[in-house]
């Protein structure tokens, strides 16, 4: 691939356009407060996220039209944001409303883009493509009785490191041989990878010499899904969603979502277990300044083993240590790699459709798909 179209998503490439036909989540609800307006980096390209007085979240051009200054500076008034520098004022829909110091005729002759917005499992998501705009899918699993995770990071990388990650189960023995995955058992046998092409995208098999095997699921184009146990006293496995979203090509936001099953007095141990590892790792140095500091030089990993966010550390400084762009011509890929080679023909497939004017896949996801994942 030698990180070509896949790895480059701004609105002008392939793997942009590809993007942008599905709804991507672009920011954490709890966040945004009311009245609120932040200027957000998706895909390499710039927009305005503000909440409404309702709550509502609407995502509209980066820039007035007027002359072109940042939107996120000015004023959330009712459902409207108005321009800091001369006070043009827009609604939700981009179509100019007031301008102080002009006709009140010119207002109905000026709009901006905007675009379409939900708000579900505590994200924000848009749709940033440009026609029809697709159904917005829904996650049963996610929506089922328990306790709702939330939460994002950034990565300075591209999406493409940490997607083939996801499906890349013969890093862990080694990236994660001292954390959690320990404790719950994934460490102790090296799997035997296969893959398959699923009507929603890639299965993937880790199966151990027990004849266990360890399923993880990646959703086109870019979600990855998998079963794991929140921590080793949980008494449930939760349901775990991440999107991958490019901010630009050098790096990009994941957002993630889980379902703890539990309920009760079970949910509240877990939610005190929860707000104990949160306050502990608030008091520490950033997982991001640790990452830093091992890519630097200046730290060692194996010194840091016993932080409570340590995957997180070690994603970081294995996925960044490959560069943020890797050399993807340069790679000597093996047979434990067949999940990460079955996407990237996958990606390329569609992505030379799409070129073409052909038909794309029309990916799906049947609420029983994942009845038989295992750990």
């Amino acid at each position: 691939m030698g990180g070509g179209v896949c790895a480059h998503p701004g609105p002008a490439t392939l793997a942009g356009k590809y993007m942008r036909r599905f709804w991507q989540p672009v920011y954490v609800l709890e966040r945004l407060k009311v009245g609120q307006a932040v200027p957000i980096r998706i895909m390499s390209e710039g927009f305005t996220l503000y909440r409404g007085a309702s709550g509502v979240p609407y995502v509209v051009d980066f820039r007035c039209a007027h002359r072109g200054t940042q939107l996120s500076v000015g004023w959330v008034e009712g459902e409207c944001i108005r321009c800091f520098y001369h006070g043009w004022k827009y609604d939700g829909t981009g179509q100019c409303v007031e301008q102080p110091a002009e006709d009140e005729t010119f207002a109905s002759k000026v709009k901006i883009r905007s675009y379409p917005t939900q708000e579900y499992l505590g994200l924000v998501f848009a749709y940033l493509g440009e026609g029809a705009v697709p159904p917005f899918p829904r996650y049963p699993q996610l929506e089922a009785e328990g306790l709702v995770d939330v939460s994002s990071y950034i990565r300075r990388c591209n999406y493409f490191n940490t997607l083939e990650n996801g499906v890349d189960q013969a890093h862990v023995p080694f990236t994660h041989a001292k954390s959690n995955f320990t404790k719950f058992g994934l460490n102790w046998d090296i799997p035997k990878i296969t893959a398959e092409e699923t009507e929603y995208g890639v299965a993937m098999y880790g199966t151990r010499s027990n004849g266990v095997s360890r399923v993880n699921h990646y959703l086109m184009p870019n979600i990855l899904y998998i079963k794991g146990s929140p921590d080793e006293s949980a008494e449930m496995w939760r349901e775990a969603f991440a999107w991958r979203v490019p901010i630009d090509d050098l790096s990009h936001a994941s957002f993630n979502v889980s379902l703890v099953r539990l309920t009760g007095e079970a949910a509240e141990r877990y939610r005190e277990r929860r707000r104990q590892r949160r306050a502990t790792t608030a008091n520490l140095p950033s997982a991001r300044e640790m990452a830093d500091a091992i890519l630097a030089g200046e730290l060692s990993i194996h010194e840091i083993e016993d932080r409570p966010d340590i995957v997180n550390i070690q994603d970081h400084v294995a996925q960044e240590g490959q560069g943020a762009i890797p050399d993807r011509d340069a790679e000597r890929l093996g047979r434990s790699d067949a999940a990460i080679i079955l996407m990237r023909k996958i990606w390329l497939r569609e992505l030379r459709a799409l070129s073409e004017g052909r038909p794309l896949k029309q990916w799906s996801l049947p609420d029983t798909v994942f009845a038989s994942t295992g750990v």
